[in-house]
């Protein structure tokens, strides 16, 4: 376009004008791209291109070298036909020319079309739309295409021939011409006439000369003239294209069919590059660095010219059988049948064995030249190796592939035919497994650059799993190569198609270096799925320019990653930074039958549906029953994703439809395929175990948008068909519906992609799916929001604390008699408030509030009920110190009357030895003398209350209850009743039946894996009601075909269930006997021993009607009432301690004779009023300000350690972890079995001694510091009162009851002072005096209190202990029916979630043991329920479940989630071989036969096994 043009007149470019100007700007990678995209499409390609600048002639030779061209060629004179599949720089063939002389009115390149296919335009001409006139960059440019024979009598050609077409005047480029007239076979000529031009007739005459093959054809005549062999003359003038053309073909057909190789040399486009005067693009330094480094590897490759299916056993010996046997085994660790646990140590030892194995392999030479040159060349020469590697690999194995492919062609159209007969035989499985049979040959040929990589991943697994992790070896820096390349642009394998295993830790790996590199980038993934050669991988092509393998034989084999960046200009409208494409092999539904490729297509589609945020489902054509097979695994796959949280969307793509443009067929099409989908998911959904009644039940799907219709890809019966311009459109509308569809998402994360590609495949790896899939970013986004769940209540509990004691300060002094629950709710309103808007912002802005959304309403309701239980708490425990108050007012008002007399009194006695005010001997023994007089003058009407005997009314009670005095003096003495909770086994105090009657009791055993070993079981021969009868003898006489002899001798004879029974009868009469008797009111009404009695007479009645095969003895009862009077004893203690404080004037009246002696002494000393009021008032504020700071250090304390000390600043499962690291730590047995036995006793003291530890040890200096911040704060509280009250009665010109009343009233919600007669002190009336001498008195209260010991805190009415364990262990405490793990919930109703926790162990540490013997069982449930085992769920069990159904099994399991993880917890074995000794003790079953101990778990170190509570969480 001129510079003076304006910018909005269009001037029309020739299209080939833009191909080539397109092809002179790229690099060398995008023309190869471009060249091959034009051979796929039946263009012709540039052959010889002149520099438009300096116009030096460059052949693309680099651009071809991708490019492979498949024909079969038909033998003269026969029907055989032989396929040939040859990259076309390698392909030697004809080469027929084309030259024009001068200006003509017809076209060389739409004749030469119609020699190729009269169809298509292979050259653009003239004639072609779009086109013009004048053109400047085509001219001189020499374009090459072939013609590629289908086999067929229609063929054209029987073998496959090049065309070359030169643009422009032949005689204007002299030098083009002559290479080209050099190297053709035929050489065909166009001009006007000869006579009309000197030049052209000089030239032909030439050629003439020579013996070369030629044709002529003369535009203005109508002859046609044969000259000599070969050479031809043709006239056009009056003829039909068609009539040339067919003239055109018979004679290249006799030409090239004449013997003698003089008249058909052969034409190699690679050698082009020895042609001198031109330039070929290879040349280029980066291309032949990169082609040298290739090249190194491809000679040791060829050097002992082996067979192509040799070459990956001997160069890459990491990724073949050693690699499929570990996958095997690995696989099977899934399937454990037998002795589990030994048998999983045994597979894992094998495991480790291949591992070594592949160690010693070393690595292969060609690998290390491999490894070299990615990690030294430069990026560009980089990617040259890359490609000149896949080109060179390619090219040595297509002659192999394409015979294999031929037979395998041949095999499956015979299984295709025998299939659609009626009469099926056994010849139809006989060619299955011939076709088989060639499919592993195809693999075996299959040789590319994917393998390589898998064996790079090989290297990396093998020598992580020996040498562990490292960063100095050669090895480890694989995954950072291989991430490099990925970024790149490069696919990367996922999943490895041959082994049909994930490599994860290669792969996680891999990915971590791309995060590293990126950073933890978001990306959408797009999954693809289909039937095998269904045109997956050249739709993704096509759609977003990518590099999947497509050619035939190359079909994509096991599942490749490729990352595609999205521009800038794309980011305004997606929300994520890349595309991440996973292609996968076909489903290969179609041509083998059978449950292994039934098995491996499930796993496939659920692997890939579970990965994509999108799912295209690509179906090829438009047969009902081809398409059933795809959408019964495509809907089980999404039935899959909806039970597991996950919800991708999908898009449907019906690829080679006919007819794309009818609208009523594709309705027509849309409602047959949703009735299909409707009918899929009806059959998914039993096999699920769902409800789903339709596809939309499962999955958001709308069939007017999410189906597409794509056109056939060829127009035709390719190896010639040209594409359907209109596939192209088709898949660019496909794509718009993608990126729609993307728009709306987020993505995840690489992070979060690698997370989810291990919690996939480690959930396919077990049968059940659905129960074994672990959604580590759900699990993750849910732990968080438990933490923030416990920040938010923490948030509430510490405002209501500071709620509760400002108003238990006001009922102490007497101004509140009434807590209204509305007021409580007014007062926390404002917190409630912000947390609810901490909440919504949490739920609304979080990066996870996609899966945060499904807990969202569950969890405004916790909250909501947590505040209201909070404030219901408050007000029970506030009520309650009201009825306290209530309860003590006649006390307070004796009190009032008492502390009246004695100040008089002491006023009395003190006017009678002022002379004696300065000894104070002589004072405190005069005062001595007269105050025990004075108490019992008051206290003369009142009845003191009496001390308790709590031992005195156990033994009565029992005795009442009717148990021998001689048997609760020895249980007492004895003491094991203390203990009586933590025993391990209680066969002392069963009655069992004499020796010769004693069954095998073991039978009645709750877990018992059934022996799958065992072949010959008594029940396995017989059925029916012969079966019925044999179950009965069974159960009456206790036979088990495990046991060879009777147990009873060498172990307890009672069976783990009954020993279980009575394990919670103790623990529910423990609860409720303490639960019975903190109901009581003895803090306001005091002890009498009837508490005692209701509770003990109730523990007998439990005994007594406890359901067991044998009696409990007598001792039991004893000893179980003893307990529970142990456990409730410092309780009924300090509770009558509290109530004699509050009721017994005598105890009242002695509290109180220091502070009357101070008074005593200041009136002795001719103090005034004031100052006795002075030392009145502190002495009573001393003791308030104690209980005040130690209150508020209380709650602060537990805030401090709930924010900052780790084990409390999360969420339940972080508490646990720090529980288990602590128990590890200490090493005391006894601890762990009350841990097993009462998991939240053990916590609970767990909290007890950090809170001790952080207070008094580790932190002490920080206590210290929240102590004295909080005195300064109740410093700064009572001065301001004393200044506001005296100020106010001065204004007022009040008295000294008014001044009282307003100080009171100031302090009332800090602190409790409790009412002083005024009528004492009504000559004071220097109030400014008084407020300087309650000052004084009060820096020494401060100075007493700020020095005071943290062992007060413990006396304090609030603990930071006890007020962490109301937020700590208001949780979940279910535990797992197999091996009683505690379920780590923070929320302690938190249904409709399963229970579940990472911590699981084995079974035998609750007890468990195998059926009919001593033997511990060593399984844990996390592996059993991934094998092929067995269990009986109860005691009573006839029928036994499979482990893998354990949801079935009852109630108690059908809550329950327990993901398999392999047993992978280090800590459970370690307790279990540093206890052993203990344990056999404690239960009295052995670690011995199927339960011995496997020697790999006793090499572990406690320090693992801690660190092994990190790496589950």
């Amino acid at each position: 376009m001129g510079a003076g043009t304006h910018e909005t007149e269009q001037t029309h470019l020739h299209p080939m004008d833009v191909q080539m100007a397109v092809f002179h700007c790229s690099d060398s990678f995008l023309k190869q791209m471009m060249i091959t995209k034009l051979s796929q499409c039946q263009y012709a390609l540039p052959l010889l291109v002149p520099d438009p600048v300096t116009m030096e002639i460059e052949c693309p030779l680099w651009t071809f070298k991708q490019i492979t061209k498949t024909w079969k060629v038909t033998e003269d004179g026969s029907n055989i036909v032989t396929m040939k599949s040859v990259p076309v720089c390698k392909a030697q063939t004809p080469l027929v020319s084309f030259f024009r002389l001068g200006s003509l009115s017809v076209s060389k390149s739409q004749l030469m079309n119609t020699l190729i296919n009269d169809r298509h335009s292979t050259f653009f001409h003239r004639n072609c739309p779009g086109s013009t006139k004048s053109r400047y960059l085509m001219d001189g440019v020499a374009e090459i295409a072939w013609y590629c024979p289908a086999g067929k009598p229609n063929d054209a050609f029987n073998d496959c021939i090049a065309f070359c077409n030169l643009h422009g005047d032949a005689l204007l480029t002299e030098k083009r011409r002559d290479i080209l007239i050099e190297k053709s076979s035929i050489n065909i000529i166009l001009f006007a006439s000869l006579q009309k031009h000197e030049e052209s007739q000089s030239f032909i005459s030439g050629l003439f000369k020579s013996r070369k093959p030629l044709i002529c054809l003369c535009v203005d005549d109508c002859d046609v003239v044969k000259t000599t062999t070969g050479q031809y003359i043709i006239g056009l003038k009056d003829r039909s294209q068609s009539d040339v053309s067919e003239e055109l073909k018979q004679i290249i057909r006799e030409v090239l069919s004449v013997d003698g190789s003089s008249l058909k040399p052969s034409f190699q486009l690679e050698m082009m590059a020895e042609v001198s005067g031109i330039r070929v693009d290879e040349s280029v330094p980066a291309c032949q660095r990169g082609k040298s480094a290739a090249m190194i590897i491809m000679d040791l490759i060829k050097k002992n010219n082996m067979d192509v299916s040799k070459l990956k056993d001997e160069f890459l010996p990491y990724r073949g059988d050693l690699w499929h046997q570990w996958s095997k085994i690995h696989k099977e660790l899934y399937h454990l049948r037998g002795d589990i646990e030994n048998e999983k140590c045994k597979k894992q030892q094998q495991l480790m064995n291949i591992r070594q194995k592949q160690c010693a392999a070393s690595c292969s030479k060609l690998m290390e030249l491999f490894i070299e040159s990615l990690s030294s060349l430069p990026l560009t020469d980089k990617q040259y190796f890359l490609k000149w590697i896949q080109i060179l690999i390619d090219d040595l194995s297509t002659d192999e592939l394409s015979s294999v492919l031929q037979s395998y062609d041949k095999k499956w159209s015979e299984v295709l035919a025998l299939k659609n007969k009626c009469n099926k035989s056994d010849v139809l499985s006989i060619k299955q497994t011939e076709l088989e049979e060639i499919s592993k040959k195809l693999q075996s040929a299959t040789f590319g650059l994917e393998h390589i990589f898998r064996e790079m991943g090989q290297i990396y697994e093998a020598h992580r799993a020996i040498e562990g992790e490292s960063r100095h070896t050669d090895w480890s820096k694989y995954p950072e190569l291989a991430a490099q390349l990925m970024i790149s642009g490069h696919p990367m394998e996922l999943m490895d198609g041959d082994a049909g295993h994930v490599p994860l830790t290669w792969i996680s790996s891999l990915l971590e270096e791309v995060i590293k590199k990126l950073g933890d980038q978001t990306v959408f993934v797009l999954s693809v799925l289909g039937v095998q050669s269904s045109g997956k991988s050249t739709m993704l092509n096509t759609m977003f320019g990518l590099q999947f393998a497509v050619s035939a034989g190359r079909c994509t084999k096991g599942v490749f990653m490729q990352l595609l960046k999205v521009s800038e200009e794309m980011k305004k409208d997606l929300k994520f930074d890349y595309l991440l494409v996973v292609d996968t092999e076909g489903l290969r539904a179609l041509e083998l039958e059978g449950n292994t490729t039934l098995h491996h297509d499930n796993e496939l589609a659920t692997f890939v549906v579970g990965l994509g945020n999108l799912t295209l489902i690509n179906i090829f054509g438009e047969n009902p029953s081809e398409m059933q097979d795809i959408l019964q695994i495509v809907v089980q796959a999404f039935m899959r994703m909806k039970k597991v949280n996950l919800s991708p969307s999908c898009v449907f793509v019906h690829q080679n439809v006919t007819d794309v443009a009818a609208a009523e067929k594709n309705m027509e099409g849309k409602r047959r395929l949703l009735e299909k989908l409707d009918q899929m998911a009806k059959l998914a959904a039993e096999e699920e175990f769902s409800s789903a009644e339709c596809f939309s039940d499962i999955i958001e799907f709308d069939v007017q948008k999410d189906v597409k219709y794509c056109a056939q890809l060829w127009e035709g019966s390719p190896p010639m068909a040209p594409p359907n311009p209109g596939y192209s459109e088709s898949i660019q509308e496909v794509k718009n519906t993608i990126l729609s569809k993307a728009s709306k998402s987020a993505g995840i994360t690489l992070t979060q992609f690698k997370n989810k590609v291990q919690d996939l495949w480690s959930a396919l790896l077990n049968e059940n799916f659905i129960f074994s899939f672990k959604n580590t970013l759900e699990i993750a986004a849910y732990r968080k929001l438990e933490s923030q769940y416990a920040n938010w209540t923490w948030a509430l509990r510490s405002n209501m604390l500071t709620i509760e004691n400002q108003l238990h300060n006001r009922i102490e002094n007497g101004n509140l008699d009434k807590v209204e629950a509305n007021y409580l709710k007014k007062e926390s309103h404002e917190t409630h408030e912000t947390i609810q808007t901490e909440m919504t912002t949490y739920f609304e802005e979080d990066k996870d509030k996609e899966i945060l959304a499904q807990w969202r309403g569950r969890f405004e309701t916790k909250i909501k009920d947590f505040c209201d239980e909070q404030e219901s708490t408050v007000k029970r425990k506030l009520d309650e110190v009201i009825q306290q108050k209530k309860a003590r007012e006649k006390l307070d008002d004796e009190k009032k009357e008492f502390e009246d007399k004695l100040l008089q009194k002491s006023k009395e006695l003190a006017q009678q030895l002022k002379d004696k005010a300065n000894d104070e001997e002589e004072l405190n023994q005069q005062f001595s003398s007269v105050w025990s007089d004075w108490v019992t003058e008051l206290t003369a009407d009142t009845k003191p209350v009496d001390d308790i005997n709590l031992k005195e009314d156990q033994f009565i009670i029992l005795k009442e209850l009717g148990f021998e005095e001689t048997l609760i003096n020895e249980r007492k003495q004895n003491g094991r009743y203390k203990d009586m909770s933590r025993l391990g086994d209680y066969t002392d105090y069963v009655i069992l039946p004499k020796k010769g009657n004693l069954s095998d009791t073991s039978e009645s055993t709750q877990d018992i894996e059934e022996d799958n070993n065992h072949t010959s079981r008594p029940e396995e021969h017989v059925s029916g009601p012969v079966r019925h009868a044999w179950e009965y003898i069974k159960k009456t006489f206790r036979y088990n075909s495990k046991t060879k002899q009777k147990q009873h001798k060498s172990h307890s004879a009672l069976s783990w269930n009954e020993q279980q029974k009575i394990r919670l009868l103790i623990d529910k009469a423990d609860k409720q006997s303490l639960d019975a008797i903190k109901d009581k009111p003895v803090a306001t009404r005091g002890y009498t021993q009837t508490h005692l009695h209701e509770v003990a007479k109730n523990v007998k009645e439990e005994v007594k009607n406890f359901p067991m095969i044998y009696n409990l003895k007598k001792e039991f009862t004893v000893d179980l009432i003893l307990y529970v009077f142990d456990r409730a004893e410092s309780w009924l203690l300090d509770s009558q301690k509290k109530f004699k404080m509050n009721t017994d004037a005598l105890t009242y009246l002695e509290s109180k004779k220091t502070q009357f002696y101070t008074v005593f002494r200041s009136f002795c000393k001719g103090s005034s009023s004031a100052v006795v009021l002075a030392e009145l008032i502190c002495e009573r504020l001393k003791a308030s300000t104690v209980e005040a700071v130690c209150n508020k250090t209380a709650i602060g304390l537990a805030g401090e350690m709930r924010c900052n000390f780790p084990a409390f600043n999360g969420n339940r499962l972080n508490l646990e972890k720090h529980v288990l690291k602590a128990l590890a730590e200490n090493e005391n047995f006894d601890d762990f079995i009350t841990y097993i036995r009462n998991p939240r006793r053990q916590t609970e003291a767990f909290i007890k001694a950090e809170v001790k530890k952080y207070i008094f040890i580790d932190h002490r200096d920080k206590t210290v510091n929240i102590l004295k911040k909080n005195v300064d704060d109740v410093n700064s509280l009572m001065s301001q009162a004393l200044s506001t009250a005296t100020q106010n009665v001065q204004t007022q010109e009040a008295d000294i009851k008014m001044w009282l009343n307003e100080f009171s009233s100031l302090l009332k919600d800090e602190l409790t002072l409790h009412t002083i007669s005024s009528q004492n002190f009504s000559d004071i009336n220097d109030f400014e005096f008084l407020k300087e001498e309650i000052k004084k008195r009060l820096d020494s209260i401060i100075e007493q209190t700020s020095s005071l010991s943290l062992g007060k805190l413990k006396e304090s009415r609030l603990k930071p202990d006890e007020i962490l364990i109301d937020q700590l262990c208001k949780c979940c405490w279910v535990t797992c029916p197999f091996c009683a793990a505690v379920c780590t919930n923070t929320i302690e109703g938190h249904s409709p979630d399963d229970h579940s926790v990472p911590f699981h162990r084995l079974s035998g540490i609750k007890g468990w043991h195998k059926r009919g013997t001593v033997e511990f069982s060593i399984n844990f449930c996390t592996t059993n329920v991934a094998s092929d085992g067995r269990f009986y769920p109860h005691h009573n069990s006839e029928k036994s479940v499979p482990y893998k159904l354990y949801r079935t099994a009852g109630p108690e399991y059908a809550n329950w989630r327990i993901i398999p993880d392999e047993s992978k917890l280090a800590y459970w074995k370690w307790f279990v071989c540093r206890f052993q000794n203990q344990l056999e003790g404690y239960y009295k079953y052995k670690f011995q036969g199927r339960g011995e101990i496997p020697s790999e778990w006793k090499k572990i170190p406690k320090d693992e096994a801690i660190k092994s509570l990190d790496e589950m969480c």
